[in-house]
């Protein structure tokens, strides 16, 4: 006989109830668990949330900074995170709903991490399981397995950190909205009312980042989000600012390892 189950119908606001929960969506219009292209503006949940998509991109914005996640990257959200999420052409997917109490062992901070073969088995695994209130003795051992892969996945560097400062949060504003802007530290710092050297500090204590780090990694985020909808790769280098299609190509080799027009092709779903 099926226990109980918590008396809310969303299963990510259930504080107790199973340790984890999994809903595997597509773009289908009858899917309760849709994805396709779409934006949900901020909110949270109670529960923590690893998801990942399997073609398309999203990118998760929380108090943080933002994360990119490319097919067969997941993103870790702790469980009350405020976040909104902007999905580009994503076809298929899922989302680990994870109990608070469970939740502890896993990152404090919301993060990026690969996700491989027996990771992704697991998740089809408890995918199929029957929506109770506590798992048996079996799917215990298996959720077990796959919070241990989760904590052992490698965290990928697709983080763009906002940093609390006013006056800087001007300057990377300003780079989010106009990614083509070709302007120096200098010229941004004094449009913000900062002097250079303060600028440069706040950039590497506040973010991590140099400004050309910083700005690198935007004018990626924007690349990717491009790429995701299908934009010609000529196109996404004019509206970075680049003077050549080739150099813009350049840059994201560096980053990524593989051409733009190759990016999304090399991380297809696997059989």
């Amino acid at each position: 006989m099926t226990d109980p189950l918590p008396p809310t119908d969303d299963v990510t606001e259930w504080a107790d109830g199973p340790a984890l929960v999994v809903q595997w969506g597509d773009d289908g219009d009858e899917r309760e668990f849709r994805l396709g292209t779409r934006e949900y503006d901020w909110h949270s949940h109670r529960r923590g949330q690893l998801s990942c998509i399997e073609s398309g991109l999203a990118h998760v914005r929380t108090v943080h900074g933002s994360w990119l996640l490319p097919p067969h990257r997941a993103g870790w959200l702790p469980p009350g995170e405020p976040h909104r999420v902007a999905v580009s052409g994503a076809l298929s997917g899922w989302t680990v709903l994870i109990a608070p109490e469970a939740a502890r062992a896993l990152p404090d901070r919301p993060c990026v991490v690969g996700v491989g073969e027996l990771m992704r088995a697991l998740v089809r695994r408890a995918a199929g399981w029957e929506l109770r209130d506590q798992l048996d003795p079996d799917q215990e051992r298996l959720t077990a397995v796959l919070f241990d892969e989760i904590r052992r996945a490698p965290q990928e560097p697709l983080h763009l950190p906002m940093p609390s400062d006013r006056r800087l949060l001007r300057v990377v504003n300003g780079l989010l909205d106009h990614p083509d802007d070709g302007r120096t530290l200098e010229a941004w710092a004094k449009a913000a009312g900062l002097s250079p050297r303060t600028a440069r500090r706040l950039f590497l204590t506040e973010t991590g980042f140099t400004f050309a780090q910083w700005r690198q990694q935007a004018q990626l985020t924007h690349a990717l989000e491009r790429l995701a909808r299908g934009e010609p790769v000529a196109d996404i280098a004019d509206a970075l600012g680049y003077a050549t299609p080739s150099a813009f190509i350049a840059m994201f080799k560096r980053s990524f390892g593989v051409p733009p027009a190759r990016y999304f092709a090399s991380r297809g779903t696997p059989p």
